[in-house]
């Protein structure tokens, strides 16, 4: 069990387990029958102001985890999410939905080291 990462765009495969959109904004041109969600966790995606400033530029990508690690630990709904889905991961696996074009540098990629390292 435990978690991985996907883009959205990324055709579903069973092995995804429990699907977990984890961007603030929803994806362009992805049908929500298409997205096959079991969740959608716009608590736990990047503060609009935190994600305008990265503007996915890899050379801002540390500090950018580092802000968002912040930012998930300060925030109490977000906390709560973190809870659950680190429940989850023990028993299935969770995956973290993104829309990003960049499969290193998103806030997936961030998140899903924060979950690893809380558990």
């Amino acid at each position: 069990m435990g978690f991985k990462i996907k883009r959205i765009y990324e055709d579903y495969d069973p092995s995804d387990g429990w699907r977990v959109l984890v961007d603030r904004v929803w994806p362009r041109g992805v049908s929500k029958e298409k997205a096959r969600l079991d969740e959608w966790n716009k608590e736990v995606a990047p503060s609009t102001d935190l994600r305008k400033w990265f503007g996915h530029i890899p050379e801002k990508f540390a500090e950018f985890a580092r802000r968002y690690d912040k930012e998930l630990d300060a925030n109490t709904e977000a906390q709560e999410v973190v809870s659950q889905l680190r429940r989850k991961g023990e028993e299935t696996t969770v995956t973290l939905l993104y829309s990003a074009k960049d499969t290193e540098h998103n806030q997936a990629v961030v998140l899903r080291d924060y979950l690893d390292k809380q558990a």
